[in-house]
């Protein structure tokens, strides 16, 4: 059996990109394998440095996993700040990453050019901390997304440095895991091609909205003027459209649009409606489990327990051998 590990940032409300994108897949595969999955609340300081209000954004995040199907009882599910583990782990890769490597990171490039007021030195070193959480279980698979397999590649590389550095083959090397297909992403309603809440709020959809809310975001999604001639290449906000009905809707609804988009008929109002309807239907009895969960404290209490020890177990053994490995004795 091999051990899966994947998180998720703590810095609000699931959407349907986290939730087509791995969560789904996770409920199929938490019976199957050795599953970790995490609330990454240290990954959001990064970010958020002085977040509203950090536990009630990582209790809405364990809600929703939890409504969504994750069963705390056969997968690993916690809240990385239970872990203190994983922090002495970051401190002992950090000091073999080098300045170099992680400046050339293509997501520290991007955060330093969105936040250039807030160049934090948990921006740099973002992928150890992301490797100290995969190698804290020596995780086999990884599932990310397209923007996170660089970061993978490093926990690759701190992984594998360990190993040469204190002549071992200890921590075993990470791969990405797509469920047996290509990484999914589901796109934003902005235009862009990646749903997300870093984003903007207009952006996502999720798993908590109410149907008006869900109504008004997609009718202001953005889309074009419409084809001017059949079979006109289409452009990516309305391509981003389609594919968000391909992942909700029926085949017969995508393809009665998509017969109206190539005779350049189509009426992106009348798509919009029925893609908010098909959303609404989709997350209805997520939002309902949700709210069940949510009014429920005791419970909530016993699975951050319940994940906080299981992690534990595994992560103190980890650090206790990488402790033995490099060399720390006691007296």
């Amino acid at each position: 059996m091999e051990t899966v590990l994947s998180g998720i940032r703590s810095t609000g409300n699931l959407h349907l990109g986290n939730y087509f994108g791995a969560i789904r897949n996770f409920v199929k595969m938490q019976y199957e394998h050795r599953c970790y999955f995490f609330i990454a609340d240290y990954h959001s300081l990064t970010t958020h440095p002085t977040p509203g209000d950090l536990h009630r954004n990582v209790r809405q995040v364990l809600v929703e996993y939890l409504a969504a199907g994750i069963d705390p009882e056969a997968a690993t599910l916690y809240i990385q700040s239970d872990v203190p583990e994983v922090t002495e782990l970051y401190l002992l890769l950090n000091m073999n990453a080098y300045m170099g490597e992680l400046e050339r990171c293509t997501s520290f490039k991007e955060k330093i050019r969105k936040q250039p007021d807030n160049i934090n030195a948990g921006l740099l070193t973002y992928p150890v901390l992301m490797a100290a959480d995969i190698l804290i279980h020596r995780a086999h698979k990884v599932p990310v997304g397209k923007d996170q397999e660089q970061h993978l590649e490093m926990a690759r590389t701190f992984g594998n440095r360990f190993n040469r550095l204190y002549q071992t083959d200890y921590f075993p090397e990470p791969y990405a895991y797509n469920f047996g297909a290509e990484l999914v992403k589901i796109p934003g309603l902005d235009g862009g091609t990646k749903m997300g809440k870093s984003e903007g709020e207009g952006n996502a959809i999720f798993l908590a909205d109410e149907p008006a809310a869900i109504r008004k975001k997609v009718m202001r999604a953005v889309t074009d003027s419409g084809p001017a001639i059949p079979g006109e290449a289409m452009s990516q906000p309305v391509e981003n459209l389609f594919n968000l009905m391909r992942a909700i809707s029926s085949n017969d609804t995508v393809d009665h649009f998509m017969d109206a988009y190539n005779k350049a008929t189509i009426r992106y109002g009348d798509m919009k409606k029925q893609l908010a309807e098909d959303i609404i239907a989709f997350t209805t009895p997520l939002r309902e489990k949700i709210l069940e969960i949510d009014a429920d404290n005791d419970y909530l209490s016993k699975v951050a327990k319940m994940g906080a020890e299981k992690a534990r177990e595994s992560a103190s053994k980890t650090v206790n051998d990488v402790r033995r490995i490099i060399g720390f004795r006691g007296f």
